[in-house]
C-alpha cells in the first residue's frame, strides 16, 4: 500500500472505464447532499485492484461544517458482517470449527431447542395447548448463524404468548439482540445469547430467513474458540495484516477528529431532511467503555474508512490475498461468497439473491434485469454504508455515508444510482 491511497490509483481509461462517463458519478452523488438527504458521501471505485475514482463530498459534521475527507471514519453497522464471515472462515480453515457444527458444541444453552407451534401442530389433540411448542428437527448450526436461518425469536415473528410466558427472560436477551446507541446493553453478549436460547424458535432451523439474530451468537462462538475478544482477533488476523490502520470497534484517541456524525431522517414543514442522531464527540464509539463488539453490526459495529474497507474487499476479490499477505485460501473465499440459502426467499433483496457467510450474493433470475454480474456479492449497513464486489468484472464499489434509515426517505436513491453509474462507465 502506498502512503496516500489504500490501493494504487490509475487513469480510468487504463482500467476499462470511460473517463467521461465515470465523471458523472461525483455530481450525481452531490445532488443528495444538496437536497439535504445526506450529510456527506465518500465513494470509491476500483478495478483489477486499482482505484479509478475516490471522492469525498459534504460535511462529516454539518453543524460545524467540518468537511468529509477520504479518511473520514464511519460506523459500518451490518457491513461488519462480511468481516465476521471472513473471521469464521479463518477458523474453518484451521479446523477450529466447521460450518455445520451445532452452536451447542460451544454454548450448551442451545442444546435441544423447541419451536413455537401453530395450533394443531403439537399432536396433543383437544383442548389446545396454551403455549404450544414442538422439538426442533435439528439444532442451530454455525452456518445458520452466518446465513441468517437460525429461527431465533424476533418480536415481528413471535406469537403474542411469548410476552406472557417469557416475560422474565425477554429483558435478559435484548429480544432481537440489537441495542440503541443511546441505551447500550448492560449485559455481555454471552449472557444475552444464552438467554435468547431459552426462547422457542420462530421456525425450524434452516427453513427460513430471519436477519441478523445469529450474528451475536457467532460472535460469542468466535470469542469462545479463540479466547480473545472480537477486537483482538480481528485486529490480529485481519486488520493489521491488511494494513487497515483506522479500523476497529472503538475509536482511537488520535482519530477523533475524523469520526463522522451520524444522522437520521426528519420531516419538517412537509419536507424530508436530516437531523443529528449520534454525535461523534459524545458517541459510545468514542467514549466507551469498549465492551460491545457487535459481530453483526450492533451498536454501530466496526468503525472504518472507505479506504481501509476497500483493502478488505479487494482481498476477497483477489481470492484471499493482498499485497503478498494471505488472509484466506482461494477456495475458502469461494465458499464465503457463494449463496448458502438455496431457494429460501430473502425479503430484503427479493428473488435472484441469496446469502453467504456475511454477504448477500446475486445468483441470477431476478424479476427484472440488473447490471451486476451473477456472482456479485456485497452488503450494506444501517447507517448508509454499501459495498459490492463483482468477480467477473474484477470490480469493486464502495459508497459510505451516515444516515440511519436513509433509504426510507422518498427520492433517496443514492445507492441504486451509485451502482448504475459505476456499471454504465465500463467500456
Amino acid at each position: 500500500m502506498n502512503n496516500k491511497t489504500p490501493l494504487p490509483e490509475v487513469d480510468p481509461e487504463s482500467a476499462g472505464f470511460s473517463k467521461e462517463r465515470l465523471a458523472r458519478l461525483k455530481p450525481a452523488m452531490r445532488k443528495y447532499i444538496d437536497l439535504q438527504l445526506l450529510p456527506h458521501i465518500v465513494t470509491l471505485v476500483a478495478r483489477e485492484g486499482k482505484i479509478v475514482h475516490f471522492a469525498a463530498q459534504g460535511y462529516q459534521d454539518c453543524e460545524s461544517k467540518i468537511p468529509a475527507t477520504r479518511d473520514t471514519i464511519f460506523r459500518l453497522y451490518s457491513n461488519s458482517k462480511a468481516i465476521t464471515g471472513a473471521a469464521a472462515m479463518i477458523l474453518y480453515e484451521e479446523g477450529r470449527l466447521t460450518l455445520d457444527d451445532p452452536v451447542s458444541r460451544y454454548i450448551p444453552a442451545f442444546k435441544d431447542p423447541l419451536v413455537a407451534a401453530a395450533y394443531g401442530e403439537t399432536g396433543r389433540g383437544w383442548p389446545p395447548v396454551m403455549f404450544p411448542t414442538v422439538p426442533a428437527q435439528r439444532e442451530i448450526t454455525l452456518r445458520d448463524c452466518l446465513r441468517n436461518t437460525t429461527g431465533l425469536a424476533t418480536p415481528e415473528r413471535s406469537p403474542y404468548w411469548y410476552a406472557v410466558r417469557y416475560k422474565d427472560i425477554i429483558p435478559e436477551t435484548g429480544w432481537d439482540l440489537t441495542a440503541n446507541l443511546d441505551n447500550p446493553p448492560t449485559q455481555s453478549y454471552r449472557h444475552r445469547v444464552e438467554n435468547h436460547a431459552r426462547l422457542p424458535l420462530n421456525f425450524q432451523p434452516g427453513t427460513d430467513f430471519v436477519y441478523h439474530v445469529g450474528y451475536p451468537v457467532i460472535g460469542a462462538v468466535i470469542e469462545i474458540i479463540t479466547g480473545q475478544t472480537l477486537e483482538e482477533f480481528y485486529r490480529e488476523r485481519i486488520f493489521q495484516p491488511l494494513g487497515m490502520k483506522d479500523t476497529s470497534f472503538y475509536l482511537a484517541e488520535h482519530n477523533r477528529d475524523r469520526f463522522a456524525d451520524c444522522y437520521r431522517p426528519k420531516q419538517k414543514n412537509g419536507r424530508w431532511g436530516i437531523a443529528p442522531y449520534d454525535k461523534a464527540a459524545a458517541s459510545e464509539k468514542a467514549r466507551g467503555p469498549a465492551v460491545n463488539f457487535g459481530a453483526g453490526g450492533d451498536m454501530g459495529g466496526v468503525l472504518s474508512t472507505a479506504g481501509d474497507y476497500a483493502r478488505f474487499c479487494q482481498m476477497l476479490l483477489n481470492g484471499g490475498e493482498l499485497d503478498g499477505v494471505r488472509i484466506l485460501g482461494r477456495k475458502s473465499v469461494e465458499i464465503m461468497t457463494a449463496s448458502h440459502t438455496g431457494d429460501i426467499f430473502l425479503p430484503m433483496r427479493g428473488r435472484g439473491f441469496g446469502f453467504g457467510m456475511g454477504v448477500g450474493v446475486y445468483v441470477g433470475g431476478a424479476p427484472r434485469p440488473v447490471m451486476r454480474s451473477v456472482g456479485t456479492y456485497g452488503w450494506d449497513g444501517a447507517a448508509g454504508t454499501l459495498f459490492f464486489a463483482d468477480p467477473k468484472e474484477k470490480l469493486l464499489g464502495i459508497c459510505f455515508t451516515q444516515v440511519i434509515g436513509a433509504l426510507a426517505m422518498p427520492g433517496n436513491d443514492y445507492q441504486e444510482e451509485f451502482e448504475r453509474l459505476v456499471y454504465q462507465a465500463l467500456v
